[in-house]
This record gives structure tokens, sequence and C-alpha cells, in this order.
């Protein structure tokens, strides 16, 4: 591979890294051919990019990025075979491994960095696909907000809501 490409390489990953909220780091040794074009598809299918990318210019790349990656650099997490995964859903390469997974033993999580929270080892898969996107907090929080005046409203329309009118049309006469 020539410096050149090697340049370009750095560049587009420093590119993905500084515009995305998370990266998901896997190991694919041992998978065959096959596997690995099942595990392709499977990915692409999900919304997710995955790359082979030799560790120099991965650490390269996370070295040149605004974010903070020290624990994967300074870990024993970028040796062997590493491919990145990057996808608008931040749980998707999770979901997407952990489905392959079920065929196979492989791929293995090395790390994932999400919003500045790092995960390192496949121990945290399970807690990974688990996470809540942005747009998903925010319909539980909205949910939350409108539960009281959905009962209010509700209550308003029952039986109970009668009884109010009647009380207060009372109290009106009253005066």
């Amino acid at each position: 591979m020539k410096k050149q490409e090697k340049v370009a390489i750095v560049a587009e990953l420093k590119e993905h890294f500084d515009s995305n909220g998370f990266v998901y780091l896997a190991d694919t040794n041992g998978l065959s051919a096959n596997q690995t074009n099942q595990l392709r598809r499977l990915l692409h299918e999900n919304g997710v990019s995955m790359r082979m990318v030799k560790n120099t210019l991965l650490s390269l790349a996370m070295q040149e990025s605004e974010k903070d990656f020290e624990e994967f650099l300074n870990g024993n997490i970028l040796t062997g075979t590493t491919c990145v995964m990057f996808s608008e859903n931040i749980k998707a390469p999770a979901k997407s491994i952990e489905k392959f997974r079920k065929s196979s033993d492989k791929p293995l999580l090395k790390g994932a960095w999400v919003d500045g929270a790092v995960f390192i080892g496949d121990q945290h898969l399970s807690e990974l696909t688990k996470l809540k996107s942005k747009e998903d907090l925010i319909g539980d929080v909205i949910a939350l907000l409108q539960s009281p005046a959905k009962n209010v409203i509700s209550g308003l329309q029952g039986s109970a809501g009668q009884k109010i009118a009647g009380l207060v049309k009372a109290l009106e006469e009253r005066n």
C-alpha cells in the first residue's frame, strides 16, 4: 500500500470518528470468507458499515481525531484483526454482532466508544444492545410529561368529571 493510500485511509477514518457519536471495534479473526460475507450482508441490512483496517492506521486516525480514544490506544485492543463499525443507530452494531453470534462464536467485541463512554471487552455486548438512542430518550421524556395531563383529561371526561362539573356549578350558583 502506498503512502498516499494510507494517508487517505487515516483521513477518512478520522472524519468518521469526528462525525459519529460512537465507534465499535470488533475482532473477526477466525471467520471464513463465507462467514465474513454473511456478516457484511447482515450489517448492511441493519444500516451498519464495516471496514477492515490495519491497526497502525486505525491508531493514527484515533490520535488525530478530536475525540479521546486514549483507553483504546493504551490498551491491548489494537492487536490482531480489527474491523471498525459505524452506523446511524447507536445500538445497531451491537445488535448485529449479537444476532450473528447465534450461528458463530465470532466476531468478538473489542471495544466501543459511545458519546465519551468507553466499553472495553466482549462482556459489554449485551449492555450495548440495551442502550437507548437520543430519539428514544426524548420520546420517553415526552411520554412522562404527557402522562399527568392525560390523567386529568380522562378524569374530567369520566364520571368524576361530571361530579367536578356539578360542584363547580353549585359553587357558581351560591355566589
